[in-house]
């Protein structure tokens, strides 16, 4: 009790609260910009808290990532673009129901679920911290690949109308992901020895080529529409948070359920967002009573992809904060504040830092309200954006995307790859191949690759992965799942058949 009031303490000052405001602020806005992580935001962030306490520096980055983590949404339901890769599932079906005329209301659902996410993991954080920790730690490479296999049976419930052609594009991901750099020996591999594709394809070119430019290509192809100054998204549009409240507790179990998913990915390192976004969608997909209805604009998928990307960012505390390890690039840059600042991140943190920790746990919370707060007054700014004309918007969106990918890595051939990769994901939508299937593989190809590898390498005896009892029950998952996702498709099928559309 007197580490927790102690940290309340120093947390509860009014330089550590305008900071905090402050931060949050920046990590919606940052990562509302396509190509624009939380991770990038972060680290623009580290050198400004070199000169605060240790309390006020960490809070004001974790005011930065749960910030971050809601502010992906606005351009997913607005764009149709993922701010950031934790929002790739969010587009699904908070983009439709703003294109039916209903934006307000993606972005109310969207806000409500990332708070109700980022405050749940906090719950969770504060109580088991210690015991998921140890669960976490237990993971081996040979754990890791049956959860990225498992994580890669998503594919099987995003593939739209064919389960073939979403497994192609599937695996067309995986293929994309081998290009360049060998990530174990660093040989280069599949380059055809040009400069273009010496460094591979870099995730945040494919997502933001594959969402953004080819989304900006489908815009424009109504002339007409564009030379009228047609919106993107019907205008007359309105938020009501308070609908918006109650629309999300009426789904409590799709509520919870994706919180834990993001809780348990989160702690688990090296997964993040994006893996917890899509895995949370595709459970609130297999339990819906109205799964047919997922990515038309069905509000249950817009709560299962942002309460389970938000969930997250407690998660990642936990490994960290307990063990010493980071849950992701942003933990681990969290991790250096604090070594700036003399602190020693490791079991002893706890005993060590009390004050320090339930500090961290408390500004989790206070985060969690200011990002509420700022989005319920900032929202109906942002729905300003479908006042915007087709001819004004699109090339606006397109310079931010080239500079997002130039930024990246400061490569002009990133921009050549952007361009060539928006045209390739608009042709693949043309004949009715599936996008996300594609991103999902080119996110979890290179961590499947190094953990399989890394498993063989330690043990050339592949009967681990069976023998393994975590490992094991993650491939019976994955078993499970493909199967359920093939009998819903067939019945999907039968359906049809039986009870065909009416013209």
């Amino acid at each position: 009790m007197d580490a927790l009031f102690s940290g309340m303490e120093q947390l509860f000052t009014l330089g550590t609260m305008l900071t905090m405001l402050l931060g949050v602020v920046a990590g919606v806005i940052a990562s509302a910009i396509p190509g624009f992580t939380i991770t990038m935001a972060i680290v623009l962030t580290l050198p400004l808290t070199f000169t605060l306490p240790p309390l006020q520096g960490i809070a004001t980055m974790l005011a930065v990532y749960v910030g971050g983590y809601t502010g992906g949404l606005i351009s997913a339901a607005l764009l149709g673009i993922p701010g950031t890769p934790s929002s790739v599932a969010t587009t699904f079906d908070a983009f439709p129901m703003a294109r039916a005329g209903q934006p307000g209301r993606a972005l109310s659902l969207g806000v409500w679920a990332s708070f109700f996410g980022a405050l749940i993991s906090t719950v969770v954080l504060i109580i088991a911290a210690p015991p998921l920790a140890m669960i976490a730690v237990k993971l081996g490479a040979w754990e890791y690949f049956s959860l990225i296999i498992f994580a890669m049976t998503v594919v099987a419930s995003l593939v739209g109308k064919s389960i073939l052609k979403g497994l192609l594009t599937g695996l067309l991901g995986l293929f994309i992901a081998t290009v360049g750099t060998d990530p174990m020996m660093g040989v280069p591999r599949f380059t055809f020895d040009t400069d273009l594709l010496a460094n591979g394809f870099p995730f945040l070119v494919v997502l933001i080529g594959i969402f953004a430019v080819s989304q900006l290509l489908q815009e424009v192809e109504d002339a007409e529409a564009v030379k009228h100054g047609k919106a993107l998204i019907p205008a007359n549009v309105s938020f009501r948070p308070l609908e918006g409240l109650r629309e999300v507790l009426i789904h409590p179990v799709n509520l919870v359920r994706s919180s834990l998913v993001g809780v348990f990915i989160g702690a688990v390192p090296g997964a993040g967002g994006s893996i917890a976004n899509l895995l949370a969608y595709d459970q609130a997909k297999r339990a819906s009573k109205t799964s047919e209805t997922f990515g038309t604009g069905n509000p249950e998928g817009v709560v299962a992809s942002e309460s389970g990307n938000s969930a997250t960012s407690g998660g990642g505390l936990i490994p960290m904060i307990a063990l010493g390890i980071p849950g992701s690039a942003v933990d681990a840059v969290l991790m250096a504040s604090l070594m700036v600042h003399g602190i020693g991140v490791g079991p002893r943190l706890i005993l060590d830092h009390g004050d320090l920790v339930y500090g961290m746990f408390m500004a989790m919370l206070v985060a969690a309200f200011m990002v509420l707060a700022v989005c319920l007054v900032s929202m109906r700014l942002f729905l300003r954006v479908t006042d915007v004309p087709r001819s004004v918007i699109v090339p606006v969106v397109l310079v931010c995307c080239v500079v997002g990918a130039f930024a990246l890595n400061n490569r002009v051939t990133d921009i050549y790859l952007l361009l060539g990769i928006g045209i390739f994901g608009y042709v693949l939508s043309k004949l009715d191949y599936p996008l996300a299937p594609l991103v999902l593989g080119v996110i979890l190809g290179p961590i499947a690759e190094t953990n399989l590898r890394r498993a063989l390498m330690s043990d050339e005896n592949w009967t681990l992965f069976f023998t393994r009892p975590i490992s094991l029950g993650l491939l019976i998952f994955a078993a499970i799942s493909i199967l359920l996702a093939i009998r819903h498709h067939r019945r999907q099928k039968a359906s049809k058949a039986i009870y065909p559309p009416s013209p």
